[in-house]
């Protein structure tokens, strides 16, 4: 173990192992993760509508795959000033403050913002800053834990991404029920009850390493760290095809499989789900078993699952089995890279890289329902594009047995 961790595990493990007067890292952690829920929430509520607004607009493949994804993007990349903000001003601040700049756009776009294309890109684009939750909540959660214990946390606040399943759940059928507007007012209620519960409940860890150096500095420190870069790498891939599938996946088994708005928009919930469950299993697996094995077998089942759905085979049993078999395996990966994060990022910077990991997963996520849409529009097929995940997850994996195995063994922990 180097330095800093033996000083931060000292710290977190007197509070992980007593209630102070600052808070206790279980209740920290909840909160924690119902706040990133919440902000999922938000921030997946344009994804099931997209066949909706294709039809009522006249979009194109491209055109829908654009608006579901513009989110995604801009909250990928908010997320690296967001992570090294985090680092200095802590959580107690960040969550408010995220929370509560997402409901104006959620008010927008259920009010005003969906009578056209643009409209609702300019919507979706500050939707964005929901998906920056992620970047807060990880060096939050990190700092309340001793090493040992931070793949299982960081796991279990990873949960809180199943807030795109409510959203994929509820959406469609508010709508339906009660008109556009209704889903995005019981969004922007439910962030405006958590922004308040976190600003009077939240607080960040006892003995927290606030960082003294400017933004620009942190963020161009952060960038020589190897970890980064190889966390980004790899969780592109595990995180990536996560958000990509759940953009996506109503499409795809509406176009290729000829399913209903609301059957695509459950099976992609049920794919959420697994997922979400897998990654705290991913976390505490790595606790255990080391972050690479984890990460190895992960991508191997991706691999294996994307080649067997690019033959397109009946979506009963064949096709679902092997996108179940993708979620699981994609869960496990999200968890077990920020459990790598958790061990080999320095102790003030984990905020930093985890504004940059999480901005490259998002930005993973971002690229192949652009993809897919242009594959499709051209060839009528998603068959090249689900080989192309498979081969991007295999050479991932070639990465992670050979340079992330040699890189965690130099500092002293299980591969």
């Amino acid at each position: 173990m180097r330095p800093h961790e033996e000083t931060t595990g000292t710290l977190s493990s007197r509070a992980a192992g007593h209630t102070s007067p600052a808070g206790h890292p279980w209740t920290m952690l909840t909160l924690a993760t119902l706040g990133f829920a919440v902000n999922f929430w938000a921030w997946a509520l344009l994804s099931p509508l997209g066949p909706r607004f294709k039809e009522t607009l006249a979009l194109s493949s491209f055109e829908q795959s654009l608006l579901v994804a513009v989110p995604v993007v801009v909250g990928s990349l908010g997320r690296i000033p967001v992570g090294a903000l985090t680092d200095r001003f802590g959580g107690r601040v960040m969550f408010p403050l995220v929370s509560a700049a997402t409901i104006v756009p959620v008010l927008y776009l259920g009010l005003a913002g969906h009578s056209s294309l643009i409209a609702l890109l300019i919507g979706g684009f500050f939707l964005g800053i929901g998906g920056t939750a992620f970047a807060v909540g990880v060096p939050f959660v990190n700092r309340w834990f001793p090493p040992e214990r931070r793949g299982m946390a960081i796991g279990i606040f990873g949960v809180g991404m199943g807030g795109t399943a409510i959203s994929a759940l509820t959406t469609v059928k508010l709508v339906d029920a009660h008109g556009m507007a209704n889903p995005f007012l019981i969004t922007a209620a439910a962030l405006a009850v958590y922004a308040v519960l976190a600003a009077v409940l939240l607080r960040d860890a006892p003995g927290r390493t606030v960082p003294t150096e400017p933004l620009g500095r942190r963020l161009a420190d952060t960038a020589r760290l190897s970890v980064t870069w190889q966390a980004s790498a790899l969780y592109a891939v595990a995180f990536g095809g996560y958000v990509a599938f759940s953009v996506y996946l109503p499409t795809y088994l509406k176009t290729g499989y000829g399913l209903g708005q609301a059957d695509a928009a459950n099976r992609m919930a049920g794919f959420v789900l697994l997922a979400v469950a897998m990654r705290p299993v991913g976390g505490w697996l790595s606790d255990r078993m080391g972050s690479v094995r984890v990460l190895a077998g992960s991508l191997a089942v991706v691999v294996v699952g994307a080649a067997v759905q690019a033959a397109t085979p009946p979506l009963a049993p064949v096709g679902t089995i092997a996108f179940l078999a993708m979620a699981a395996a994609l869960g496990a990966g999200s968890g077990a890279t920020f459990a790598l994060v958790a061990l080999l990022a320095p102790a003030n910077k984990v905020g930093s890289v985890t504004g940059v990991v999480g901005a490259a997963g998002g930005l993973g996520g971002f690229i192949p329902p652009l993809v897919m849409g242009v594959i499709y529009s051209a060839s009528g097929s998603y068959a090249i594009g689900l080989l192309l995940l498979a081969l991007v997850s295999a050479a991932a994996l070639a990465f992670t047995v050979t340079r992330v195995r040699r890189a965690a063994a130099s500092e002293g922990t299980s591969p």
